[in-house]
């Protein structure tokens, strides 16, 4: 079901997963996005699927330095369909 998404509303429950050297992309980052202090980050949000419309909840993992903002999202797992 993974495919393009809309994240509605705020991230919740955020958490570090990685920071600094353990973040295993930095490089590509840094060349990407510009530099920053890189962290893997995952979080609950409500997604919505352009394809199909449906809403989930969902986890998703992401990349956010200071100064750059988030990017990179991704759905990992969704844990609960929406009416």
């Amino acid at each position: 079901m993974h495919g393009e998404f809309i994240i509605i509303g705020k991230l919740r429950q955020t958490e570090i997963i990685a920071r600094g050297t353990k973040v295993r992309v930095r490089r590509e980052l840094n060349r990407e996005y510009g530099h920053g202090d890189w962290r893997k980050m995952k979080a609950i949000a409500t997604v919505e699927y352009v394809a199909s419309g449906r809403r989930f909840i969902s986890e998703v993992h992401y990349y956010e330095a200071h100064g750059v903002g988030r990017r990179a999202f991704k759905v990992k797992t969704d844990i609960k369909e929406l009416p």
